[in-house]
């Protein structure tokens, strides 16, 4: 198979400045209930890049939780080589692409950890399994073995037997966007791309060369 010859002509939609509100997160919005009716495969998960001791990127998929007023929020093991990254360089990337609907977003910005009662609140609210694979699990670390895992979680369910307390190294985690980009697939690789800036604390909509 040649790679340079996997190519696809983009043609379902275009995007201009008008289409887009003033603010990001509203437009995010809108294009995120447009691919869950879309029925897009897995409409919240997004590429999270962060950087490292040494200054070099890492990225991961993520499952998006909440869209808030501020920013993006996820979820993760603060312990975790993402969540180590974000505790030296607390500045974060994601990405979002909807292949279905030929649309990527794309943000910048800062990063902080949630207040611990929205940590609280969000874990409860998770399946039993995933509140014991919290525990169980010591993201990012080596294991010697899948069974060693298990066994793990096996201890740890006969100690939650009913209530699993968020574990301290748990939590969320708010991404507080400066920079949003909407990307619009087009024909010829003509793509529309509108991207919000934020500066003196208003957004600024300009239209980017494909």
């Amino acid at each position: 198979m040649d790679l340079h010859d996997i190519r696809e002509d983009y043609s379902q939609q275009s995007l201009s400045e008008a289409d887009c509100g003033e603010e990001p997160l509203e437009q995010f919005q809108k294009w995120l209930m447009a691919a869950m009716h879309a029925k897009v495969n897995e409409p919240t998960a997004m590429n999270v890049a962060t950087i490292d001791q040494n200054g070099r990127p890492n990225a991961r998929i993520v499952l998006l939780k909440e869209v808030t007023t501020e920013g993006f929020v996820f979820f993760t093991n603060y312990h975790s080589r993402k969540g180590r990254s974000l505790s030296l360089n607390p500045h974060a990337a994601l990405t979002f692409f909807w292949p279905e609907l030929e649309r990527q977003v794309r943000v910048e910005g800062s990063v902080q950890q949630l207040p611990t009662a929205e940590s609280d609140a969000y874990f409860q609210s998770r399946p039993y399994s995933s509140r014991i694979g919290a525990w169980a699990s010591e993201q990012s670390a080596v294991i010697n073995s899948k069974t060693e895992l298990m066994a793990r979680a096996a201890k740890l369910g006969a100690k939650y037997l009913f209530n699993v307390p968020r574990p301290p190294h748990w939590g969320g985690y708010l991404v507080k966007p400066e920079l949003v980009e909407f990307w619009q697939g087009r024909p010829s690789r003509l793509h529309d791309r509108i991207q919000y800036t934020r500066q003196n604390n208003l957004w600024i909509k300009q239209r980017l060369s494909p």
